[in-house]
């Protein structure tokens, strides 16, 4: 019997991230695991505009930005989009919940992020989810959005 590979629904991904290395951890993990970043980005302004380009599955961003802005300002943009998000960030903000479906608390390792996107994608595909990961956070379900 051949099994064939669901489609991704989610292929296409920005990560905002102020910090270089993580930046460059994160695109590394995304691009072996064959997604296609985007863009990887350290503000609101850049963030906005990879956004507004309509081409984002899902936005992958960090709470505080370079140029003192905020990740919730992006997430809430990709939300008003129909972008799903992902908060990547060392604690989870009190209000994440009115602009992302979760929240992967850092330090986490490529294969929580990889699962995240999953349930991400069984979420947005109407799947049943199980065996979150530790570090991932979920506030609510696709169908809330």
């Amino acid at each position: 019997m051949i099994f064939k590979r669901r489609k991704r629904l989610i292929q296409r991904i920005l990560i905002v991230e102020d910090e270089p290395l993580i930046a460059f951890e994160l695109e590394t993990y995304l691009l072996d695991a064959d997604y296609h970043v985007v863009g990887t980005v350290d503000g609101v302004d850049d963030a906005l505009e990879h956004l507004a380009s309509g081409d984002v599955h899902l936005l992958v961003t960090d709470m505080r930005l370079a140029g003192g802005g905020s990740g919730l300002d992006v997430a809430a943009a990709a939300r008003a989009q129909g972008i799903p998000v992902l908060l990547a960030t060392a604690t989870a903000p009190a209000d994440g919940h009115l602009h992302a479906l979760g929240c992967l608390t850092k330090p986490f390792a490529a294969r929580d992020l990889l699962r995240a996107i999953e349930i991400v994608e069984a979420l947005k595909d109407g799947r049943d989810i199980d065996d979150l990961p530790d570090a991932l956070l979920l506030y609510r379900t696709y169908e809330d959005e």
